[in-house]
């Protein structure tokens, strides 16, 4: 029977607060396994619709119309797909002082399953065009940043749906994790979704095998390397997804080459609940920040979107969880 549950826990205020898990105590001892190519297959076209339906509802900037109108799109889909699915509430208050809604989505697939994995993306998109040459003040629509993630886990749990499996999978949708401050000089001012979730996990004590964080996945000729977080956290895993994506040609994207440390959701997770998670993040060493020419600005419209680069992601993983 499907469960559709309401959290409403206490307010949330951004703060300081310890750094993040450089020297954390995580035990990865998974070993590397060949896993075979052929799976379920991923539907790069729906992945598509998904994100464009997203950037048709315009920037989705928690507190606004068309945040709350995304919001409800996520809940029908996911409700109509998943076992149970979490609606995790609450409030944050930003770098700049402004107090924002958190609306986090859980979506569960086989609840009574111990051996579980995380799939995640953040949903949520800039307030700001920060990074542009005009209209800074004006928010940005996101679509590599929040929507293609979020896009690839709405077509997963469709075939999560179709193809039931023996082990548990939860989707989670963080809320307001790009609410933050790009000068450096706030300290944990983004992630503010995956930092709630971190310390009111959906269910008491809760805990998965590993997890795999998306952001912005769907670029043309994405390239994708070992972030750093993840390979000094969560190496095996790492190497049993770039493992698989090679496997399934897809070495064009997933590139045997370490990145920077980025402070991203999945950095979060680990910290508050000790369970390793990798990140697949666009990597372009053709600009200062590193990130596509599009990042956290007007650009990132659906021309920074790519159904192959959304395939390569998606195919990844199906293999990996039905062959874990």
């Amino acid at each position: 029977m499907k469960k559709l549950i309401f959290l409403w826990p206490l307010l949330f205020f951004a703060c300081n607060s310890t750094p993040p898990p450089e020297n954390n105590t995580i035990v990865d001892n998974t070993p590397a396994v060949n896993l075979p190519k052929v799976t379920h297959p991923f539907n790069e076209e729906n992945a598509f619709q998904f994100v464009k339906k997203q950037v048709d509802f315009g920037p989705r900037v928690p507190g606004t119309k068309q945040h709350a109108k995304c919001h409800q799109f996520f809940v029908d889909h996911f409700t109509k797909l998943a076992d149970t699915v979490y609606l995790q509430e609450s409030t944050a208050t930003t770098f700049d002082n402004k107090t924002i809604p958190i609306k986090n989505i859980i979506a569960v697939f086989n609840p009574l399953a111990k051996k579980r994995i995380i799939l995640c993306a953040h949903w949520d998109t800039r307030p700001f065009a920060d990074q542009d040459t005009e209209n800074k003040n004006k928010p940005i629509l996101g679509a590599n940043d929040g929507a293609s993630g979020s896009g690839v886990l709405m077509e997963m749990a469709q075939i999560l749906n179709q193809n039931r499996i023996d082990i548990g999978v939860d989707i989670i949708l963080f809320d307001a994790e790009d609410w933050g401050d790009n000068t450096g000089m706030t300290e944990d001012s983004y992630c503010l979704g995956s930092q709630y979730w971190g310390k009111n996990t959906h269910i008491p004590n809760y805990k998965a095998d590993f997890g795999i964080l998306l952001d912005m996945v769907g670029a043309p000729n994405a390239q994708f390397g070992y972030e750093g977080y993840s390979l000094k956290n969560a190496h095996s895993y790492l190497s049993l997804v770039w493992e698989t994506a090679i496997a399934a040609g897809y070495d064009r994207y997933f590139k045997n080459f370490q990145r920077g440390y980025i402070t991203d959701d999945h950095v979060y997770m680990m910290k508050y609940t000790g369970i390793p998670v990798i990140d697949i993040i666009d990597y372009d060493p053709q600009t200062d920040s590193k990130f596509g020419a599009y990042w956290h600005t007007h650009q990132d419209n659906m021309d920074a979107i790519d159904k192959k680069t959304l395939k390569a992601v998606g195919q990844t993983l199906v293999n990996v969880i039905y062959n874990y």
